[in-house]
């Protein structure tokens, strides 16, 4: 728990730094990455939400595992201290290796609510390993998926381009060129989800006990 609230203030620093640093930028009329009243407002967004698992912990007296919590931190780091702040969605696949990591979460949490879903007799007895494997390969691909029902909606609402089916030019994408993407996005989500599914599969064939590191723990 020190170790996952140790990280939490490195990251609220990063992102604080970040913040200030951008502000001025925009004070003095440079602006190196991007629109800096947008980049402060993304890391001030960043702040929210990488305090978001530490407020439900508190509202619901639980805690979330900490390998979960570990890759959630991290993700907002990629996403948008390095993503859009630092330029880094300019590196090939930045964005797969969001979703990937992203989808592996996911599938590691899947582990938690089947174990919240279910009696501890059942679930250290009885219960396939594969079926609660299946569950988090698809509770994690699932949530990708979703994920792109959102950016499709948005870019048909507002006319932005998330799903990358047009050129910075703004010129339409053809055919196959326009579903690379999202296709790609998606493989990512389920390619992620596979692994943790698979990983987690031999793990709890080998020792049920495995799966505690995913179960959430109430703390009151």
């Amino acid at each position: 728990m020190r170790s996952k609230t140790s990280l939490l203030y490195w990251i609220y620093g990063l992102l604080m730094t970040a913040m200030v640093i951008y502000i001025v930028w925009g004070l003095i009329g440079h602006t190196p990455w991007a629109s800096s009243p947008l980049l402060s407002g993304e890391v001030a967004s960043g702040l929210v939400l990488a305090s978001v698992p530490f407020l439900l912990e508190r509202i619901f007296h639980f805690q979330f595992p900490d390998v979960e919590v570990f890759i959630f931190l991290i993700f907002i780091l990629m996403a948008i201290l390095l993503g859009s702040g630092m330029g880094f969605y300019s590196v090939p696949y930045w964005d797969k290796y969001e979703h990937a990591l992203s989808s592996m979460m996911e599938a590691g949490l899947a582990y938690g609510v089947f174990g919240a879903l279910t009696k501890p007799k059942s679930r250290l007895e009885t219960t396939s390993p594969f079926l609660m494997s299946l569950f988090a390969f698809t509770f994690g691909t699932a949530i990708g998926t979703c994920w792109e029902f959102y950016e499709f909606t948005v870019d048909g609402l507002f006319g932005m381009n998330l799903q990358r089916y047009m050129t910075n030019a703004g010129r339409l994408l053809p055919g196959r060129a326009a579903l690379m993407d999202t296709m790609g996005d998606l493989l990512c989500d389920a390619g992620g989800s596979l692994l943790i599914a698979i990983i987690g599969y031999l793990c709890i064939k080998h020792n049920r006990a495995w799966l505690d590191k995913f179960l959430f723990k109430a703390t009151k």
